[in-house]
This record gives structure tokens, sequence and C-alpha cells, in this order.
């Protein structure tokens, strides 16, 4: 037990601490700098890059999301079912949670490359005459991490809707399908109101997941976050801004306990949202 706190203490409570500090400093990798006070926070405002990386984090959490708590949830009603092969299908959507981010990233920047299997076979179809730049373009390589987020997510969360739909009685199925309910009527009548506490808890790890994204943009994109960094996070803008020897490391701590706050307001947010359900 000591041993567990104390190192709870040396890996996360301390570092936790001295970015807190280190967050009102002008501190850089090669010394330690001095007390500015709020100057790294009110520097955020004028700084272009902080804004776009802010605006496309929200944009990535806005799509994202919704995606994770309503697909998964479609897959696991697939998979519950007792069509043949059924478990050879709960094993391949849950493939891609197993493998490494870095590995799966790499494998789509290969098949979205101009030279890659997908701009290969839509020129082959005769879809295009040209190669899409999926990776090159801001929007498109937003779209294309996104679907990545989702693909490498979807076998998670449907696992924990599987484990969720166990404690949906089959009676309420079977009385709502006596009153003559089809299958969408029977999915937002007696699923959803009986997973409406999973899918807050899927919503919650989702939004703080995919507002703190990285590996993904950072691999499609070869660390470039896209055409000037227009496609750029806030996680790697901490990144950018904190490594190298002409590291910021004040600053890039006060972008950190920025995405904290955020990150912890939505999951108070959802949270609420999940309370406010449960009184009516």
């Amino acid at each position: 037990m000591a041993v567990a706190l104390l190192s709870e203490g040396i890996f996360t409570v301390f570092p936790f601490l001295n970015t807190i500090v280190l967050a009102f400093t002008d501190a850089t990798r090669l010394r330690g700098g001095k007390f500015v006070g709020f100057d790294n926070f009110t520097r955020m405002w004028d700084d272009e890059r902080f804004w776009r990386a802010l605006e496309n984090s929200a944009l990535y959490m806005v799509v994202v999301v919704p995606c994770m708590v309503f697909l998964p949830l479609l897959l696991a009603m697939l998979v519950n079912t007792k069509l043949p092969g059924a478990g050879f299908f709960r094993t391949a959507y849950y493939v891609p949670v197993v493998s490494s981010t870095v590995a799966v990233g790499i494998m789509w920047t290969w098949l979205l490359d101009p030279q890659g299997l997908v701009n290969g076979t839509f020129e082959a179809l005769g879809f295009i005459s040209d190669p899409i730049p999926f990776l090159t373009d801001r929007w498109l390589l937003m779209g294309s991490a996104m679907f990545v987020t989702v693909w490498t997510g979807l076998g998670w969360y449907m696992v924990i809707y599987l484990a969720a739909l166990t404690n949906v009685s089959k009676d309420l199925y079977d009385a709502a399908a006596m009153d003559g309910a089809g299958w969408w009527r029977r999915f937002f009548s007696v699923t959803i109101p009986g997973v409406r506490n999973t899918m807050v808890l899927i919503a919650a790890l989702s939004s703080v997941a995919a507002f703190r994204v990285f590996t993904e943009i950072y691999v499609l994109s070869g660390n470039s976050a896209g055409p000037g960094g227009s496609a750029i996070t806030l996680v790697m803008l901490i990144q950018r801004v904190g490594t190298g020897l002409d590291a910021e490391v004040g600053y890039a701590s006060a972008l950190s306990i920025v995405v904290f706050v955020i990150t912890i307001g939505l999951m108070i947010a959802v949270l609420r949202m999940q309370n406010r359900e449960n009184e009516k």
C-alpha cells in the first residue's frame, strides 16, 4: 500500500503540482524561469494557434462523441443476436481495440495515401481522376482522423454496451412486441432507456478522449498537422510548444492546465445531465 501511494505521488501528484507551478513562470527547456503571473494565460488570447487548436479539438469532440455513443450500441445489438457467426463478428470488431494506435494510424496512412489502396480503388472504378488529398487537406485530414478514432473505439464501447444489454429484461421486449411495436420502436422505448446510464458514461469517456486527441492526427499528418498546421489540436500544440531545445515549458504548462480544466468541465456537465435524467 505504501509503495503504491509513493508511486502515485511521484508519477502523478508531483508532476501535476509541478505543472501548475510552471504555468505561472516563463520557464524553458534550459532554464527554470521566473514568476510571471497570468502572462501565459493572457498570451493565449492573442495566440492564433491556440484558438485554431481549440476549434479543431471542439469540432473533433462534437463529431466523434455521437458516433461513439450510438454506433457501438447498434453493433452490440447486432452481435447480441443468435445469428450464425455472431461470435466471429464480436472478435473482429474488437481487434482494433487491442491494436496499437500508432500501428493503426500507420496502416490508415498507407491506405489513404495518394498512391494508397483507397485512391487506387476509386481511380480504378472511375470515380475520380486525381487522388483525393485525405492527408494534406485540413478538413479531409480531420475527417480521416475522426474515422480512425471511431473505427478503433467501436469494439471497446460495444463490449460495454453488451454488458449493459444483459441487464435489460427480455420481458420488456416481449411486451412491446405484443403491443405491436416494431424494431425501431422497441429500440427507442426499451433499449435506450435500459442503457441510458451506460450511454452517459460512454459520452463522458469519449468526450474527454476526443477532446484530447493526438495520435491519430499526429501519425496521419506525419507530425505536420496538415497544411500550415491547420489541423492542429490542443494536445498537439502542447507537444510542439513544450518539446525541443527552444521549448517554452511555462506556456506549455499553462496550455495543459486549460485542457485539464476543460476536460473536467466536460465530465461534470455530462454527469449533471445524468443526474437530471435520473431525477425525472
